[in-house]
């Protein structure tokens, strides 16, 4: 098999790389810039520039799925000019793609599966959302994912299943929200946000990574929620970053009205609460790695820094 991915340099894109390479699936990748383009028998790099609908269509040749991750970060405040990129650099990197397959004899395509976000979701303190709920949360973000997802249901018109995977907050030592929530812990300055009772559901990377070719392998199509099967409230989650990081939390949660008058209209996405469910993927047969909070940071943080010790040895008694 060989699958194209766009967004493949990114924190998921990585992830998804190294768990195709691990079962001798080979990937094809779409860049922006030239100089990360590499060609190996199973790492092949292509440039494209969706903004003006360019694209190598060598890419797609001999490809048997497609996964579309490309999109500029949430994470960046959002200044007028900055808001319009993130809508725009979703539309463009989906229209590009289904300009350059309408060029193509599409046959040997068996599944695009591209992500989306739980930001659809209203934000609520009692909802429990599924792939059902059709209402949109009325705030940039929701609109966002809601035309990034209209862009997607236009590939529906080719013969090859399209399924959309509504990621979560994605749990990962190397990147994404936990790093950033981490380090003040770390610092003695942790603290939670708001009434700390917002919904945060959220999926470990490798989950992620394998939901997506899951996606792929079992030709899935429709909306699939890309969270983990326990949601936890943000007081749960930084007490329990706290707990395995062995430090305390001394400070009361921070109002909502310091974040915007630090972060302006992004600080949204820190006091937005989704509830989500994972029950659909499981239903078609995915089997969770990664379903407690507790144990998933301990993964993440312990585990991840023994592995690290240990790379670190070997280098230094093998590689010096």
């Amino acid at each position: 098999m060989r699958v194209l991915i766009s967004g493949a340099t990114g924190l998921i894109g990585r992830e998804i790389v190294d768990l195709c390479h691990s079962q001798n699936i080979s990937v094809n990748y779409l860049t922006t810039s030239k100089d990360k383009i590499i060609t190996k028998d199973n790492y092949k790099g292509f440039y494209w520039n969706p903004n003006l609908g360019e694209i190598d269509m060598e890419s797609l040749h001999e490809v048997d799925a497609i996964i579309n991750l490309a999109g500029s970060s949430i994470s960046k405040r959002w200044t007028s000019s900055y808001k319009k990129e993130i809508l725009t650099s979703r539309i463009n990197t989906v229209r590009t793609l289904s300009d350059a397959l309408r060029k193509i004899n599409t046959d040997h395509i068996t599944s695009f599966v591209s992500a989306s976000a739980i930001g659809i979701y209203p934000t609520s303190l009692t909802g429990y959302y599924s792939e059902h709920e059709k209402e949109v949360d009325p705030s940039f973000l929701g609109e966002v994912v809601a035309s990034w997802e209209k862009e997607i249901d236009v590939l529906t018109s080719f013969d090859f299943p399209v399924a959309k995977i509504r990621i979560g907050l994605v749990m990962a030592q190397e990147g994404g929200a936990l790093p950033e929530m981490a380090r003040p812990i770390k610092n003695y300055v942790g603290t939670g946000f708001g009434s700390g009772e917002q919904w945060q559901s959220w999926i470990h990377i490798r989950d992620l990574a394998r939901i997506f070719l899951f996606a792929v392998e079992n030709k899935l199509q429709g909306i699939y929620n890309g969270v983990g099967p326990n949601p936890v409230t943000n007081n749960k989650l930084i007490k329990e970053i706290a707990k395995v990081l062995n430090r305390p939390l001394l400070l009361p949660n921070i109002p909502k009205f310091v974040m915007k008058a630090v972060l302006g209209e992004m600080s949204y996405i820190l006091f937005a609460s989704q509830r989500v469910s994972s029950k659909k993927i499981e239903k078609e047969g995915f089997v969770f790695h990664h379903k407690n909070i507790c144990k998933t940071l301990e993964h993440i943080y312990i585990k991840g820094n023994e592995t690290k010790s240990l790379d670190k040895l070997f280098q230094k008694e093998f590689l010096s």
